[in-house]
């Protein structure tokens, strides 16, 4: 996961950003919003502390496994909630990719994956086709478009659904960051 200094700490500067803009976003009057917002906190949260550089801190073995374990919590619950939507699935592959890069860091002989190798290339690669296309697609959905009569006023920072979806375009492109690094 981990590349070059400067790129590192941008993509930990961007994922805590992103973290800390998903707590607010659970300040929500919308319960789903609230919901939705604490799972991309902890995805948020969990990258950037994924892609601080190893020169920094090189966690022990240990931790990876916490990690692992952590994301597959998250991953069962995201399986558990598409039972009421497919929007959940999205998160389920999220955490699933967490939960899997962790596990590839565990077992890298250095205990980090910046040097390649780490994980099965197949699930990369799957991982990295699916991280690249959510990419595209949201950020085709960030273009304004014209809308007659402007929509309902936004009552507060959770509730803005274009900031939530910056939010999750710039957890994508991280994802594929550090997928690239695997």
């Amino acid at each position: 996961m981990h590349g070059p200094g400067s790129a590192a700490w941008l993509l930990v500067a961007l994922c805590a950003a992103t973290g800390a803009y998903c707590l607010l976003r659970m300040r929500s009057r919308v319960e789903e919003q609230r919901r939705t917002a604490g799972s991309e906190a902890l995805m948020g949260f969990g990258m950037a502390l994924m892609a601080i550089p190893a020169a920094v801190i090189t966690p022990p073995r240990a931790a990876w496994a916490l990690y692992a374990l952590v994301f597959g919590a998250a991953a069962l619950r995201a399986l558990w909630a598409s039972r009421s939507g497919a929007h959940h699935l999205h998160h389920l592959v999220g955490t699933f990719a967490m939960a899997y890069m962790a596990v590839g860091m565990a077992a890298a002989p250095s205990g980090h994956a910046g040097h390649g190798g780490a994980g099965a290339p197949l699930v990369t690669g799957l991982l990295l086709l699916y991280f690249a296309g959510y990419v595209l697609w949201s950020g085709a959905r960030l273009v304004p478009v014209a809308t007659a009569g402007g929509g309902p006023p936004v009552s507060g920072w959770g509730d803005r659904p274009e900031l939530a979806r910056a939010c999750r375009l710039s957890m994508g492109i991280g994802m594929v960051a550090m997928l690239l690094t695997m």
